[in-house]
């Protein structure tokens, strides 16, 4: 197995002239992909449309180079669009390539491994619940063993696209007789976000078995994961997941590391994530140099 990673530029959430010049290339093989983690312009809202015209721009392409129907597209890509990106970056999409066979490798310290799948469509009853927690505990396992991680600790991190509630689906859970987390579909995607993160952290050994109810997502903040990435958005029922991590049989060019920021200003996270991934760097102030400034 071999990861490549390619990261385009977007000028719109609909443009993918990036990815059709690396098909174009040959550089990318379009029945190769396995996950679009994109970010778009929107206001990464419940009404941001921005992320549901992403998919379906890439969804399309792809489609279009495989031959594969619009089904078949999502069943093998995760695509997962995140809203929101005023002044802080530019739009872009990250294009995950992955190659399977070739010779066996044996890398013992562990190079770039990726898996991406899907949760089942979760009722609006079951949104932001135990229910979700478990079932995205469930994929997450299939994914490691999938890219060949063997150890919860190998994995880096677990980007995840969840739904959330509309008034629509809120209204159809009422009219079967069931009622939601929240009738606030703003506060459904918090709800969403956090039980798919609970989910991961149950899969990893980060939490104890037993520990996630309903009435302790997003309320108890000693629950948590360090690796999982989760956003919300309309555009979907089910929740597509991408896990990554560092596996022995990986031929990838590429090693994952991580950090978790303790504030929006902690550069050093950034710095202890490289050194995570293998890398030594030195260019930061020392403990003394940090007394003297607002570091």
């Amino acid at each position: 197995m071999k990861v490549d990673v390619f990261r385009i530029e977007m000028s719109s959430p609909d443009d993918v002239r990036e990815l059709e010049k690396l098909m174009d290339n040959k550089t990318v093989k379009p029945e190769e992909i396995i996950a679009v983690l994109g970010k778009t312009e929107g206001n990464g809202c419940v009404n941001d449309f921005t992320r549901a015209l992403s998919t379906v721009s890439f969804r399309e392409l792809i489609a279009e180079r495989t031959g594969w129907d619009k089904k078949k597209v999502s069943q093998k890509v995760a695509f997962v669009m995140s809203g929101g990106t005023e002044g802080v970056m530019s739009p872009h999409a990250t294009i995950f390539v992955k190659k399977e066979g070739g010779e066996v490798v044996n890398h013992p310290e562990g190079r770039l491994a990726v898996s991406s799948g899907f949760t089942r469509d979760f009722l609006p009853e079951e949104q932001g619940t135990v229910v979700m927690v478990n079932e995205v505990k469930r994929v997450v396992l299939e994914l490691m063993k999938e890219a060949g991680i063997d150890k919860a600790e190998d994995v880096h991190f677990v980007q995840i696209k969840c739904p959330l509630l509309t008034s629509e689906r809120i209204l159809e859970a009422k009219g079967r007789g069931f009622d939601v987390v929240t009738h606030d579909t703003y506060e459904s995607m918090g709800y969403n976000r956090g039980a798919s993160a609970l989910g991961v952290a149950l899969a990893l050994g980060e939490i104890p078995e037993g520990s996630v109810t309903n009435e302790k997502i997003c309320r108890d903040w000693s629950l948590y994961s360090k690796v999982a990435s989760t956003s919300a958005g309309i555009e979907l029922l089910n929740c597509e997941i991408i896990l990554m991590g560092n596996s022995a049989s990986s031929d990838s060019e590429y090693r994952i590391g991580h950090s978790v920021m303790k504030d929006a200003i902690d550069y050093r996270a950034v710095t202890e994530a490289i050194e995570n991934a293998g890398l030594s760097i030195d260019k930061v102030p020392t403990p003394e140099q940090n007394k003297l400034c607002l570091c």
